[in-house]
């Protein structure tokens, strides 16, 4: 069951980053500036947080079944993502992609909750894999564009047909575990119930910080990595060649991450949730304040840098959420968890647009360590809690 979620996991998530994967295709022919194109991610990024915040108002992750919860919003956003072909503009394309993370709220945190239900013990490991599914599947449109022919319309649509797949294997195969948590009805002060408690808010500062660097990191990487080449190459550019190459390159530096979702969640079961997530935060600030030194140098220094980062920064997630299901009451898991992702996404739309201006300002070699400052963040708020 664990296999099954991780590949609806993987298949569903495709559609957040497919309009990432051909944004140079997109900024071209609706003539957009780096900050328009970054928007482009950005509504997506506050299309979830809405979706989210709605879903945890109404507890929907506690009073929906999860298989039809999690089925139906694949399908949606599915459609959300296919319609982008059809916007005959950029402010209509924004559209289609908040729309897009909007019913992505239904298919992230759930399959969350879907592996809980089957783990007490080694819970960690457990959501560490679907959290590497889901790594992996929002990389899945870098490598499909990679492929030899393929343009926007073959990148999005397989995108929108590989979420259908995954709403089709939910829907017919997908069963609670023998741990399930409790469902009651509908109430708007469950919110306010998970909010006061001490431990659950170490837990969402831990989170806000982890937040602040991550999307940041998946979304600008592969501009970074076009930037560097550029800079190795000098003055006669990137070739059509080295452009396939950087999209194969990021597909590789975002889904390596997955490695890290599972040995964190393996070292968490071990050495303690606190301590792992303090540790990967540690790390991955690191990776951020060293990129200057690896811009523009040799792929052999630049490419196991950008590894770990991409490692260490996706290392920790999973074991926010299982943090949340040990601290707070389990009638109130679903809106836990929804709630959390709600806010740090809400959180990912700053760093994601300060980045390009940023970039604009002091050149892409100087982008990133400016995210060394949400991990700072998280250490901050989470190094204290015990569990």
């Amino acid at each position: 069951m664990l296999a099954l979620i991780a590949l609806a996991e993987l298949l569903g998530m495709c559609v957040w980053f497919a309009a990432n994967a051909v944004a140079p295709q997109l900024a071209t022919r609706w003539a957009l500036t780096p900050a328009e194109t970054g928007w482009l991610t950005t509504v997506v990024q506050l299309g979830f947080v809405g979706g989210t915040a709605l879903a945890a108002l109404l507890n929907l992750a506690d009073v929906v079944p999860a298989r039809a919860y999690f089925s139906v919003c694949a399908v949606a956003a599915a459609v959300a993502n296919a319609s982008l072909l059809a916007a005959p503009g950029y402010r209509t394309a924004l559209l289609c992609r908040a729309l897009t993370g909007v019913c992505l709220a239904g298919v992230y945190p759930p399959a969350m909750k879907m592996a809980a239900t089957w783990f007490r013990a080694r819970r960690g490991l457990a959501i560490g894999v679907v959290v590497g599914a889901l790594t992996i599947g929002k990389a899945l449109p870098f490598l499909i564009h990679a492929l030899p022919g393929t343009g926007v319309a073959q990148v999005v649509l397989a995108a929108s047909g590989l979420a259908l797949v995954a709403a089709a294997l939910v829907g017919a195969c997908y069963a609670d575990g023998p741990a399930p948590f409790p469902r009651r009805p509908f109430d708007l002060a469950l919110v306010g119930t998970v909010l006061r408690d001490a431990g659950y808010r170490r837990v969402l500062g831990g989170y806000s910080g982890h937040m602040l660097e991550l999307y940041a990191c998946w979304i600008w990487v592969p501009s970074f990595l076009a930037a560097s080449e550029l800079a190795r190459a000098g003055a006669t550019g990137a070739s059509a060649a080295s452009a396939s190459w950087i999209a194969l390159l990021s597909f590789t530096v975002l889904a390596v991450g997955a490695v890290g979702c599972v040995l964190g969640g393996e070292l968490a079961d071990r050495v303690g949730y606190v301590r792992l997530v303090v540790y990967a935060m540690a790390v991955s600030g690191a990776c951020a304040l060293a990129t200057p030194f690896v811009f523009g140098r040799s792929p052999l220094l630049l490419v196991p840098l950008l590894l770990l980062w991409s490692v260490a920064v996706i290392a920790d997630s999973a074991q926010f959420s299982t943090l949340v299901t040990r601290v707070v009451a389990p009638h109130a898991i679903g809106t836990a968890l929804t709630l959390q992702t709600s806010i740090g996404f809400l959180l990912t739309s700053i760093t994601v647009q300060l980045v390009p201006v940023v970039a604009g300002r002091l050149g892409w070699q100087y982008a990133f360590p400016v995210l060394a400052l949400g991990p700072a963040i998280g250490i901050a708020a989470i190094r204290r809690l015990r569990v």
